[in-house]
C-alpha cells in the first residue's frame, strides 16, 4: 500500500509524532498533550490505522522473546519459484520482515535468533526453502538509529 503523505495534516503530524517517540501513550493523554479534544485524537487515529498509516502496535520485542541476535538475509531465487520460496519463508517464524527490493538481490529478510548457533539455523532453514538459489547473512551488531517517523514528518 503506498501512503500519501501529502494527505496529512499538522495535527495528525503532530499524532504521529507522539506515537513515534511513545507508541503505547493513551488517547487521553496525547490529547493532554497537544491540547486537543480527546474525540479528535480518536478519529483521527481510526483514520490513520484504517489509512495505513500506523504499523501494527504492540509490545512484540524479540529480544523479551529470547530472541536476541539480530540479522539480514540476502535471498536469490529461482524466480519460477518466487512464490513458493515466499510462502515457505512466511511459515518461519524468525523471519519478522521480506522485502522485494531493486538491484541484484531478490529479496531481503530481517530475522532473529537466540544466539549464533541459533541464527545459523535460522539461516539454513531459509536456505532450504523451494526456489532459494543462494543467500547471504549479515550480522546486526547493534541498532545506532532506531525505527522512527519524527524526522520525515517534520521534513514535510
Amino acid at each position: 500500500m503506498v501512503i500519501d503523505m501529502a494527505n496529512l495534516d499538522e495535527t495528525d503530524r503532530r499524532i504521529l509524532g507522539v506515537l513515534d517517540t511513545d507508541p503505547r501513550r493513551p488517547v487521553a493523554l496525547i490529547a493532554q498533550d497537544l491540547g486537543l479534544a480527546r474525540g479528535t485524537v480518536h478519529s483521527r487515529l481510526d483514520r490513520l490505522e484504517s489509512g495505513g498509516y500506523l504499523r501494527a502496535h504492540s509490545s512484540r520485542i524479540p529480544q523479551a522473546l529470547g530472541r536476541g541476535v539480530a540479522a539480514s538475509i540476502l535471498v536469490e531465487l529461482d524466480q519460477h519459484q518466487i512464490t513458493a520460496a515466499i510462502d515457505a519463508l512466511s511459515r518461519i517464524p524468525e523471519v519478522l520482515e521480506c522485502f522485494a527490493p531493486a538491484g541484484d538481490t531478490d529479496l531481503l529478510l530481517r530475522v532473529v535468533a537466540k544466539d549464533p548457533d541459533d541464527l545459523y539455523r535460522v539461516a539454513e532453514v531459509v536456505r532450504l526453502c523451494p526456489g532459494i538459489l543462494r543467500t547471504s547473512t549479515s550480522l546486526f551488531l547493534r541498532e545506532v538509529i532506531p525505527y522512527r517517523v519524527s524526522a520525515l514528518l517534520q521534513a514535510e
